[in-house]
């Protein structure tokens, strides 16, 4: 008798997978290569780099450590076992998952766009667009972030999520920006070419459309000199941009001390998400925004401009 044939091992990743899989920028998966050895990718026929399941796992740990402090050097010298027990220690404790967002994990699970849209419209029709976007809107990124890190979701599964999202809250953005406010001040918002992710930016969108400024998004990853082009051509008045952990906390406060710098005076600089840079020092002429629900009161404040019930 034969011996049973072995499985297969999984597919090898290309560094655009692995920095989608695991959100570590390509360049940084390239320098820790470097210098430290590790990741240690294979090479393809065309030469590129290739990267096996379990040093893509021990990068998303990894990626996890580093957000919260842990140095690269030290978690690889302390090896793959320790990462994991680290990780596994680390692991934030979750408010039990209510039934909606059970609900819509097993939609996302089930692929039915359709369904997650509608259950997003009815959110936002029950709760209003504020406390979608300020309050139910951050729980739904925690549960589907920490579902995909438990593996109960799949990479394409949290796209969707994504996308759906985008889809309703744009759609009621356009809706609001219908009618502007001439008093308000115009808006611009972006994010550094650090940062992939563009749901920070989104949910402030929607504030200063309920707020009725005029605001123009410019998606992600846009280099300082073009965000300054940017608030040129727009004649901007605020730049808002958005920073989650995923990005080195001095690539922040370098590139916002760069804006505030190429900037006129005159053009206010607000930076909001959960990066621990903005915890860490403030930047003269750069406010940070730790609640998409106070920026109401923040326009009031530098703007004199009156919030809209």
């Amino acid at each position: 008798m034969n011996p049973p044939a072995a499985a297969p091992a999984p597919p090898l990743r290309s560094i655009a997978e692995v920095e989608r899989e695991t959100q570590l920028p390509r360049a940084t998966l390239r320098i820790w290569e470097r210098r430290y050895g590790f990741p240690a990718p294979s090479r393809d026929d065309r030469g590129e780099r290739t990267y096996p399941a379990d040093q893509v796992e021990q990068l998303r740990l990894m990626r996890s450590l580093v957000d919260q402090g842990h140095r690269p050097a030290r978690l690889l010298a302390a090896g793959p076992a320790e990462i994991r027990m680290l990780a596994q220690a680390a692991k934030p404790s979750q408010a039990p998952r209510s039934a909606a967002h059970a609900h819509l994990l097993r939609m996302l699970r089930e692929h039915d766009a359709g369904a997650v849209r509608a259950e997003l419209e009815s959110r936002i029709g029950a709760i209003g667009l504020a406390h979608f976007v300020g309050v139910e809107m951050p729980q739904m990124n925690v549960q589907v972030g920490q579902a995909w890190s438990d593996g109960e979701l799949e990479v394409h599964e949290e796209h969707l999520y994504s996308d759906c999202v985008y889809q309703v809250v744009r759609g009621a953005i356009a809706q609001l920006q219908k009618k502007v406010r001439p008093e308000a001040p115009q808006v611009l918002l972006t994010t550094f070419p650090q940062e992939h992710h563009g749901l920070g930016i989104l949910m402030a969108h929607a504030m200063f459309a309920l707020q009725r400024c005029p605001t123009v998004s410019l998606g992600v990853r846009l280099p300082v000199a073009q965000i300054v082009a940017g608030a040129r051509a727009y004649r901007a008045d605020l730049v808002g941009l958005s920073f989650t952990p995923t990005v080195n906390p001095s690539h922040v406060l370098r590139g916002l001390e760069e804006l505030r710098g190429a900037l006129p005076p005159a053009v206010r600089i607000w930076a909001g998400g959960n990066n621990p840079a903005l915890s860490r020092r403030e930047i003269a002429g750069v406010r940070f925004v730790r609640d998409v629900l106070a920026i109401p009161h923040l326009l009031a404040e530098d703007f004199t401009l009156p919030p809209m019930d």
